[in-house]
């Protein structure tokens, strides 16, 4: 069957390079459709994934990444969830890391500016959440689609997916959020930082909050060596203090309120720096969540915080004129990340 499979795509790959992709395209649907309904999954799976890939790698001339774009939402849609292949985790999954591992390899084929990769995205992350351990999708699935929109400079969709990611997103994010902070306002520099710390904590993943704020201040410091920093230094926890930015001060004592568990010095921190917090305007909402979350705090509110932060500020809606990307009213407002911006 392999082999069979193998001359068929071959026979589609001469078409593509002919320049006829449509025909190919077509016949590539016709022939996977069989398949299909004879319930031959693999098989289907194979040959959508090669014509998908043989056709992206064309380009966009004449619709190709278009048609490649198509087959790939077919692969999701009418086999991994038709013949309902799970994702169940672990070391013996190997299927399961296979199947991964097919869609993520297509992923990065797509033009970062063909219009069917966001529907693809959807389905691949909508397939792992349907037939996967985590209801939100896999996390390397989020990784992979994060780290692409992060490489393609759209810091909004690779927020929202990079703080469902892996160990590794972290990192991605917290670079992500320091390139677009230097195209800013000095100042701002906890606003930026807030949009990883914030959605990671909310969503119970310290961890990472604290791994993307040392490396957004080690960042900081490294690129701006005449900022004032002050080392402070206890039996359990170290700490960088900068006087000329209060509320990223605020971020780090934060971080070591959380991890000591203590609802009295969460009190006081946001006491302490409510006059910055309340020029903010967004946050708010968000330690107020975090104080339930973490120190039991109970505040009246309606809604769900979560899901209206994810819109209003880690999803990038909500803002208003005058707004900076974490909802700041003391900073501009930053629509997207220059088209120079690169991650290293």
């Amino acid at each position: 069957m392999t082999s069979r499979i193998d001359k068929v795509i071959a026979r589609q790959q001469e078409k593509i390079a002919a320049g006829a992709y449509y025909e190919a395209h077509q016949q590539l649907r016709v022939i996977a459709a069989r398949y299909i309904k004879a319930s031959n999954w693999d098989a289907a799976a194979e040959l959508l994934a090669g014509g998908a890939t043989a056709l992206l790698r064309a380009g966009s001339q004449q619709g190709a990444s278009a048609s490649g774009g198509d087959l790939a939402i077919m692969l999701v849609t009418d086999v991994y969830n038709k013949a309902e292949w799970e994702i169940r985790g672990g070391d013996d999954d190997a299927e399961g890391r296979a199947r991964k591992k097919r869609l993520i390899e297509i992923l990065r084929e797509f033009p970062s500016d063909e219009p069917t990769r966001k529907r693809y995205i959807q389905e691949m992350i909508g397939w792992s959440g349907r037939h996967g351990p985590l209801e939100r999708g896999d996390p390397e699935l989020h990784h992979a689609a994060g780290s692409v929109y992060a490489e393609d400079n759209e810091p909004y969709d690779a927020e929202k997916h990079l703080v469902l990611g892996t160990s590794e997103s972290a990192e991605t994010l917290a670079r992500l959020e320091f390139e677009w902070y230097t195209h800013d306002d000095p100042h701002t520099a906890a606003l930026y930082a807030s949009r990883a710390v914030f959605p990671y904590l909310l969503t119970g993943n310290v961890r990472s909050a604290n791994k993307a704020l040392l490396i957004f201040t080690s960042r900081l410091s490294t690129a701006n060596p005449t900022l004032g920093v002050q080392n402070v230094s206890s039996a359990n926890s170290d700490i960088r203090l900068y006087p000329a930015l209060p509320l990223l001060n605020f971020l780090g004592l934060l971080m070591l309120t959380i991890q000591r568990a203590s609802g009295d010095l969460f009190r006081q921190l946001t006491a302490h720096y409510a006059a910055q917090i309340r020029d903010v305007g967004i946050w708010d909402d968000m330690l107020a969540q975090i104080g339930e979350q973490y120190f039991g705090i109970k505040v009246p509110r309606q809604g769900n915080p979560l899901l209206d932060m994810m819109g209003s500020m880690f999803f990038g809606g909500g803002q208003s004129q005058g707004q900076g990307p974490a909802g700041g009213r003391s900073t501009k407002r930053v629509a997207a990340p220059p088209s120079s911006m690169e991650l290293d």
